[in-house]
């Protein structure tokens, strides 16, 4: 079944990115673009990824800050304030 029409992404896609570390919804829409049009469909997200095991959400959930990981493809703004 389809999650987000915009784009075309099954409930099975969007467990399958959950499957590979991507804990929550915004993880989901980098991985997939899911979410991110109109958004309709990020609250069907949510409920897809319930509260499972994801450590990154246990440390947040308990209160540790959440590490600024640069994401795959992302310039990192040192690297722009550099350039200049």
């Amino acid at each position: 079944m389809y999650v987000c029409s915009c784009f075309g992404i099954t409930e099975q896609q969007v467990r399958e990115h959950a499957d590979t570390g991507a804990c929550t919804p915004r993880q989901i829409a980098s991985a997939c673009k899911a979410g991110t049009d109109c958004g309709g469909c990020v609250r069907r997200i949510q409920s897809l990824l319930g509260r499972g095991d994801c450590p990154r959400r246990e440390l947040i959930d308990s209160g540790a800050p959440e590490p600024l990981v640069a994401e795959a493809g992302a310039v990192a703004p040192a690297a722009l304030s550099g350039a200049a």
